[in-house]
This record gives C-alpha cells, structure tokens and sequence, in this order.
C-alpha cells in the first residue's frame, strides 16, 4: 500500500520537473540575451576625444586593417633610439626604441608621383595647425584658391589635430608628419607626398617626440630590405593604448 507521503512525492515529481525546465529556460534566455548583448557592443579601438577646442571622432578599428593598428614590434636598425623611420611602401612609420623595439604606426603616403625619400629633421610641431596649400598644389587644384591665406584649425583640416615639420638642410621640404580626418585612407597611396596617421595615433607620436628628431623616409630598395627584418624579429603585436 502507498502511503500517503509516497503518494504526494509521486504527484509533486512532475510539477517539480516542470519548475525546473522552466526556470532553467528562462536562466539559458537571460544567458543567451547576455551574451548576444555582449557580442554586440564592441567599444571602438579609438575612442572619441576632446583635444583642445575640438572634439575628434572615434573611430571603429574595423575599417582598419589590424596591421596597421598602433603596436610595439622588434625592429633590427642601425638608427638611435628616438628616430623616426617611415617605409613609404610598406606604409608604417616607426618610432625606434630602446631595446632592439619600435613603435610602429599605419600611415598613408604620397601618390604615385608625389613619393620622397631621404632625411629630414623635425623642426617645428603645431598642435591643431593652419593648412596652407603651396602653389602647386593650387595650379593643380584651382578650388584651393580660398586657402591661399591658409585654413584655420579644425576637424576638416588637411592636416589633423597635429603636424610635424620636416626640414633638410635647415630649408623647409614641405612635406609633414600630421594628422588625418580620413581614417580610411590610412594604408593607402593617397596624399601629394606627405605622411599621415590617425588624428589619435598623431597626438600620441607627437608627445613621443622632441623638436630635432630625425626622420628618415626610406627608398624603395631600403624598404625591401626593412620589411624582411621586421617579419624574422617580429614579436606577438601588442597593441598600446
């Protein structure tokens, strides 16, 4: 005979199961909601800055090839420490450190045509500076009339949130180191020859580097031989931020 705390055992089974199937759905949809809210916000790898009077954009690192992301690799080189050695080619720019390391930069790089090599010195920094246009930038692009006097500070400033101002021989080339409000072109052959990193890349270089460092932009045939050094020392990438 069943006793009655056995009968009521028997009953309470199903109802118990029942209880415990739906408490264990609702946990996996509270998981599963979990998890697909995570997947779905990914902070950006360079965030939103105020910088001054102005405000720079953040910047989704997706639109970025990973390689060309900020990051610290070996760097075999006969250059000192505090040089700054840009492969046009390859489109990096190294800040050369102690210990056999570099930080390395994405950059973008003159057109075809537009391309230079040799060895400057920095001799000026600006932060958020004026943009004028040389004249044979205007006889090509006849529009850059209205900047003859120069453009005055700001995002949609050619040159970025900052510049540096290559100088050979104690004479201006021209050509800088600065800033960009056109994150896609990063990688990529398309300034009239001067160099050009992410506006967030450009302010942390620039606080890295004192007026009088060297720059030295390699030749093709250099690059070649750069390229196959860095790939035999290269180290895990680590990112800084």
């Amino acid at each position: 005979m069943t006793s009655p705390l056995a009968a009521l055992r028997a009953a309470a089974h199903p109802c118990l199961r029942a209880l415990c199937a739906a408490g264990m759905t609702l946990l996996l949809a509270a998981c599963n909601q979990a998890t697909l809210q995570q997947a779905s916000y990914a902070p950006p790898q360079f965030p939103a800055l105020t910088d001054s009077a102005f405000k720079i954009p953040a910047i989704d690192a997706g639109t970025i090839d990973p390689k060309y992301l900020k990051q610290r690799v070996r760097f075999a080189t006969r250059h000192t420490p505090g040089t700054i050695v840009v492969d046009p080619y390859a489109r990096f720019l190294y800040l050369v450190q102690e210990g056999g390391l570099a930080m390395r930069y994405g950059v973008g790089v003159g057109r075809d045509g537009f391309g230079w090599s040799g060895t400057a010195d920095i001799r000026r920094k600006a932060q958020w500076p004026t943009w004028t246009p040389p004249s044979s930038m205007i006889a090509r692009q006849p529009e850059l009339k209205k900047y003859r006097a120069g453009m005055g500070a700001g995002i949609e400033n050619p040159l970025g949130a900052r510049a540096l101002y290559l100088f050979q021989n104690g004479k201006d080339t021209l050509y800088r180191i600065h800033g960009t409000n056109e994150p896609e072109s990063i990688g990529k052959n398309v300034s009239s020859g001067c160099i050009r990193l992410l506006n967030q890349d450009v302010i942390d270089l620039f606080d890295r580097v004192p007026v009088g460092s060297r720059v030295v932009v390699l030749s093709e045939q250099e690059s070649r031989g750069t390229s196959s050094i860095e790939a035999n020392l290269r180290t895990k990438a680590e990112v800084s931020r």
